[in-house]
């Protein structure tokens, strides 16, 4: 069996970020010449190296799954059951879905392996970037920069092999082509949909997607670009931001669609204290898909009793500190909703700073920690966690106020959203 190399984070590290977001990254092993580099098709793929794979997956899990148990499986008879498998494995692809069918077995929220097809795998490595390029990652990314070809969906894979899109990040090639959540994606340039493939070596040039929405099938086309996740999520929270008028108020609207750094909170905060939202009546905060990772004193925001400050430097450039939003506030949750978003609409709802509006949350707040092998990336539960000593992992948070979702994710048709103007506005 191939050894995985210990590198289990410190405590700290795992709760400051794994437990409410997506952990602290490490490398298991670094990526060796054969592997696929920058996404690249596996198309040098041997049964061998999937059973090297298999085994460090299998290794790393025993080793550092949260609950020593294994959720009860004897895990040693759980390798035994999947090798066999792994050995008739003839793609990267058949041996992730092998390993992720192990994976499921142990129940676990934040407990995945990704490959470079899927545009997680990109997001994951970028969010935890400080960490894997002192421990590998430039094996997977030699330029240390890390990005894939896409157009800024969020989406999954339904049974039929088609991929439905559940969620479309502001300011991204996706928003600009006109398409929705809820559309489900027939074929791009004529040929079976992938999320990061669809678009290798088209980056710039127009691709034509086969849409089908409701009953009517639609040919969209987009313009892919090198999307590098934390900036393309950053552009998403900022392209969000505006003002909804309604009633005589004016309802200010931002989506954070990743929490996991504190350049998200500081980007926020600059939008409430002196952006597009400044002069808002009453804000609408969307936590609604993408990754969490926020930390629980985001929630300070809301704290009108503490006081603010503004400092200004000797060229007179002024900027608010420990900045506070003392309006009335309303939060948009749903099922994509995970982990430290999920931590910070318990808060939000337990302190009644205001309505709760949506659907239950995805009951995902293990602490995690991510692992880089054999070309792919394992994240695993490493912690349970306990919020005011309850466990949300399994449960999630229920809305104060549950609306089903519509055909789009924002926007005017979005009943969550309308329900959300409609409380604030008086209406």
């Amino acid at each position: 069996m191939k050894e995985a190399i210990d590198t289990s984070p410190s405590r700290r590290q795992v709760l400051r970020l794994a437990a409410i977001g997506v952990a602290c990254a490490v490398a298991a092993k670094a990526p060796s010449a054969a592997e696929p580099l920058r996404g690249g098709a596996n198309d040098s793929y041997v049964p061998a190296d999937g059973v090297s794979t298999f085994e460090s997956v299998w290794q790393t899990v025993r080793d550092h799954f949260y609950d020593p148990r294994h959720s009860g499986l004897y895990w040693p008879a759980v390798r035994e059951r999947y090798l066999p498998e792994v050995q008739r494995a003839t793609s990267q692809d058949s041996l992730a879905r092998i390993i992720n069918t192990m994976l499921s077995e142990l129940r676990a929220s934040h407990t995945r392996f990704y490959t470079p097809d899927e545009p997680e795998y990109y997001q994951l490595a970028d969010i935890f970037s400080g960490v894997l390029r002192r421990r590998g990652l430039q094996g997977a990314f030699p330029d240390g920069r890390i990005s894939y070809p896409g157009i800024g969906i969020i989406s999954r894979l339904e049974t039929s092999g088609r991929n439905t899109i559940t969620a479309v990040i502001d300011g991204t090639p996706a928003q600009q082509a006109g398409l929705r959540a809820g559309d489900e994606i027939v074929a791009a340039d004529g040929t079976a949909f992938e999320p990061v493939g669809s678009f290798r070596g088209k980056v710039g040039e127009s691709v034509v997607l086969e849409v089908q929405r409701g009953a009517t099938v639609m040919q969209i086309p987009v313009r892919p670009v090198d999307l590098e996740p934390t900036k393309m999520f950053l552009r998403g929270l900022e392209s969000s931001a505006r003002i909804i008028e309604s009633n005589g108020q004016r309802i200010g609207y931002v989506h954070v669609w990743c929490y996991a750094g504190y350049v998200y909170q500081r980007t926020l905060e600059r939008l409430l204290s002196q952006g597009e939202l400044k002069d808002a009546d009453a804000l609408i905060w969307d936590l609604r898909d993408g990754w969490g990772g926020a930390q629980p004193e985001y929630l300070d925001l809301f704290n009108g009793r503490a006081p603010t400050m503004q400092v200004t430097d000797r060229s007179g450039t002024s900027e608010i500190v420990n900045v506070k939003w003392r309006k009335p506030v309303a939060m948009l949750i749903n099922g994509g909703t995970r982990s430290g978003k999920e931590v910070l609409a318990y808060g939000f709802k337990k302190y009644r700073l205001g309505e709760l509006i949506g659907t239950r949350t995805e009951g995902a707040v293990l602490a995690a920690t991510a692992f880089l092998i054999g070309g792919g990336l394992l994240l695993l539960a490493v912690e349970d966690v306990l919020v005011d000593g309850e466990r949300l992992e399994g449960v999630g948070v229920t809305p104060t106020i549950e609306i089903p979702a519509g055909a789009t994710s924002a926007g005017a048709e979005d009943p969550q959203l309308s329900r959300a103007v409609a409380v604030l506005s008086g209406t």
